[in-house]
């Protein structure tokens, strides 16, 4: 109910109402087991999360496993979890957390498969996982170049589940890359919320107009939701600050960065790091996340153009060239035009 409603006190409430079911009936009451575990999860407390799922055992639970594991960079461990949730209970759910596990691996063709594999299983009475399962594979395309498969699997998702709003977020990114803004603002308009306030702070940028008050609004949210239950967003202010692009914002962005990664290290995290890091001109510690991101095995345009930048600032010409030849190799769409759109980089002011 939380992220349907952007409202974080549903998980104060969900929180209460779990604990007091344990109160009242402390014996086998996996459902209030389960549920405190989703709240851990959505927290960022993985490690909490991960012991209260494994002494249920349900395969829900087992699947919070799996993304908590994911979200900590412990991606063999995921991956093997994920491998044996599947074959126990092949279902839309379990092969779609497998093909994330190999996504994150950088093990592309498992993980197409995987995708596929649960798209063929999908149930009729869980439309809202159809959908996922599509933003998730379309997602996987766009992040390799293929935008009109993309586009076609997020339109798809739409169809299954009007006005989804993962499906409308990743419309709205994929417009903004093709420079399509009028499109891309539709997109946000629909879904609201920081990240979507994040996005029309973005488009306004990209426009050349003045941005202030949309990245106020989208900073004013962010902070919010950081401040009121610290659900994770760490992550996400310290990317606007540092795409806004205020030197003043550097020293916190790192802060807020250092906190995130004491207990998530996945891929895109270790990235957001080392973006900090290298713009506080710390670029060995920039390099070493970077590396420990790469050791994971996902295979990144994103990434990989960020390592050859902090490789570069090294004066490390060769190396940097290597992992600029990756980035394309991975994305031959991904240009430096292309990871302005995506909010990679600071916005020209």
């Amino acid at each position: 109910m939380a992220r349907a409603t952007r409202n974080d006190s549903w998980y104060l409430l969900a929180e209460k109402s779990a604990q007091q079911s344990l109160v009242n009936l402390p014996f086998d009451n996996k459902g209030a087991v389960l549920a405190l575990a989703q709240i851990a999860e959505a927290q960022h407390d993985f490690t909490t999360a991960i012991r209260l799922a494994k002494s249920v055992g349900h395969p829900d639970a087992l699947g919070l496993v799996v993304t908590a594991k994911l979200a900590l960079g412990e991606v063999e461990e995921a991956a093997a979890e994920a491998n044996k949730l599947a074959e126990q209970y092949p279902s839309l759910g379990s092969l779609t957390l497998k093909a994330l596990a190999h996504e994150a691996q950088g093990q592309d063709d498992q993980a197409l498969a995987a995708f596929q594999q649960a798209i063929a299983a999908e149930e009729p009475d869980n439309s809202v996982g159809s959908a996922q399962a599509r933003v998730f594979l379309g997602r996987f395309y766009a992040q390799r170049g293929n935008h009109s498969l993309a586009k076609g699997l997020y339109r798809e998702a739409l169809r299954i589940v009007p006005d989804y709003p993962l499906a409308h977020l990743q419309l709205a990114e994929l417009a903004t890359v093709k420079g399509q803004y009028r499109t891309a603002k539709y997109h946000y308009q629909a879904v609201g919320g920081p990240t979507a306030l994040h996005g029309l702070a973005r488009l306004q940028a990209l426009q050349g107009r003045s941005a202030t008050e949309a990245w106020k609004a989208a900073e004013t949210e962010l902070r919010r939701n950081v401040e009121g239950n610290a659900l994770g967003h760490r992550r996400n202010l310290a990317h606007l600050l540092l795409e806004r692009g205020d030197p003043a914002d550097v020293a916190e962005a790192v802060a807020l960065m250092e906190t995130e990664t004491a207990n998530r290290r996945d891929a895109q995290t270790l990235d957001t790091l080392a973006w900090t890091l290298g713009s506080a001109g710390r670029l060995p510690e920039a390099q070493q996340a970077l590396q420990e991101a790469l050791d994971q095995g996902v295979r990144s345009a994103a990434i990989a153009y960020r390592a050859g930048e902090i490789e570069l600032a090294l004066n490390h010409p060769v190396q940097a060239a290597e992992f600029f030849r990756q980035a394309t190799e991975i994305d031959p769409t991904f240009t430096p035009q292309t990871r302005q759109r995506l909010g990679l980089t600071k916005q020209e002011k």
